[in-house]
């Protein structure tokens, strides 16, 4: 996580449930007109965006911003592609990363901070079926045993 993260404004929920993360990238993004506008109000969603290297740059595609109420003709395509910005050595480690099988990159976070929208990058090997249910085991049995604690609490 990066330090001195601000406002989140989006969250990826299901990007934990189909991949184990291993590293994490804090990334710049470029925006048109009133998009940060609708950002910052809020109106941003990661669900099925994923991240992909073309030509030495990252682009973000698939995250959804809605238009602004009050943007009239200078609004924008909620689904356009947008560019991410990040330093040279971090995208050529990514490169080698995602060309081994089953790594992808997943935007995970959009936050603002210092007034720019930044994103969260994750490196992230795309989970099988059986451990998606193995980690519902484990959350489920860490719930039961803190759910046991608090009761036997309140006897004493």
């Amino acid at each position: 996580m990066p330090k001195g993260m601000g406002k989140v404004v989006a969250q990826n929920k299901k990007a934990n449930h189909d991949f184990s993360i291993e590293e994490t990238y804090e990334a710049g993004i470029v925006l048109q007109g009133t998009e940060i506008k609708s950002i910052r109000n809020g109106r941003a969603n990661l669900k099925d965006s994923y991240a992909r290297i073309d030509n030495g740059e990252v682009f973000l595609h698939n995250m959804h911003v809605s238009p602004y109420e009050q943007g009239n003709r200078y609004n924008h395509d909620p689904l356009r592609t947008r560019k991410l910005l990040m330093h040279k050595k971090e995208i050529a480690k990514l490169v080698g990363a995602t060309k081994e099988e089953g790594y992808a990159l997943v935007p995970l976070k959009m936050y603002l901070k210092n007034g720019y929208a930044k994103v969260l990058i994750g490196l992230g090997k795309g989970k099988k079926k059986y451990d998606k249910r193995e980690d519902l085991k484990k959350k489920e049995a860490k719930r039961d045993i803190e759910r046991a604690f608090r009761e036997r609490q309140k006897d004493y």
